[in-house]
């Protein structure tokens, strides 16, 4: 029976979706080839579920990257659901682990110089200190740490403009909400994207982001929506029609990083998402290279 060219293309990126969905499930798959656990990076992963709406999938997410940091042996992975070391001084408990001269006895708390990478999966205006702040901001740019962000990470501290500055952007809407998209890869020499294609399928929560401080002059969008496939007529939309689902940045002398996914527990179970994730970790933690270039929707 001959094919028509239609039934030809849709079989070809079929094929082509699979291959890319097998490449994902090896690199994840593939066994530790790291240093004995003392010696692999560590990352400090934070799910805030005080302060602002509490995504369900928080507690899966990090679960899953944690144990995806533990059995490919690229990092060792803290989970926490506060702030407390997000500091650079010694942390203190209560009681008789207080700080002299109430407590009497010291705690093994880490801060952050233990760490060589932040996760986060926070929102809200948070819980930290003005200190607090400085010493995160200081982690990224001065001592050249990491952070990625996963999905609501610009859906927090609106208040404090230079964290803004430095992931790249704020949440606008998600005129949406959870919906089938189609991706453009702009940028597949990314860590995590070389597999994933020209563009492919996927469902979430696609994220909008304000007018400001996101642009394209300060951050490399990885991958954008394709705008043409989605619907249109929803008020408030950019008028660019510019939608990125991840980007990268570099913040002083550190590396930071973005995606929309991970609205869903189901996204955090899907190969690609979870490649996303760890190739951004990789590149954060300076376990791969990559050179961000800021341009334009044409390229």
């Amino acid at each position: 029976m001959a094919w028509t060219r239609r039934e030809f293309v849709a079989g070809a990126a079929a094929v082509g979706a699979a291959g890319a969905l097998r490449a994902q499930k090896q690199q994840l798959a593939s066994p530790p080839t790291a240093p004995p656990p003392k010696a692999l990076k560590r990352v400090l992963a934070i799910g805030d579920v005080q302060t602002g709406y509490q995504h369900d999938s928080v507690s899966h997410a990090l679960a899953t990257m944690e144990e995806i940091g533990r059995r490919t042996g690229t990092y060792a992975m803290t989970i926490r659901t506060d702030s407390q070391l997000i500091t650079k001084s010694k942390v203190w408990g209560t009681g008789k682990y207080a700080a002299p001269p109430e407590g009497t006895k010291g705690t093994n708390a880490k801060n952050l110089d233990t760490f060589d990478a932040v996760f986060f999966f926070g929102l809200g205006e948070g819980s930290l200190t003005a200190g607090q702040k400085r010493d995160l901001l200081a982690f990224v740019h001065d001592d050249g740490k990491g952070f990625v962000g996963a999905h609501t990470a610009i859906d927090a501290f609106y208040q404090w403009p230079e964290y803004g500055e430095m992931v790249g952007g704020y949440f606008d809407n998600h005129p949406w909400g959870v919906a089938n998209g189609t991706v453009l890869v702009e940028e597949p020499a990314f860590p995590g994207w070389s597999g994933l294609g020209a563009s492919f399928p996927i469902r979430d929560e696609f994220y909008m982001a304000l007018p400001e401080p996101y642009s394209r002059s300060k951050v490399d969008v990885i991958a954008r929506l394709d705008a043409k496939k989605m619907d249109l007529t929803k008020p408030g939309l950019r008028k660019d029609r510019d939608f990125p689902v991840a980007w990268a940045k570099t913040y002083g002398k550190g590396n930071v990083f973005w995606s929309t996914f991970g609205h869903a527990d189901e996204a955090w179970d899907d190969p690609r998402v979870q490649g996303i994730y760890l190739g951004a970790l990789k590149w954060a933690l300076g376990l791969e290279n990559y050179a961000v270039k800021p341009h334009g929707m044409g390229k």
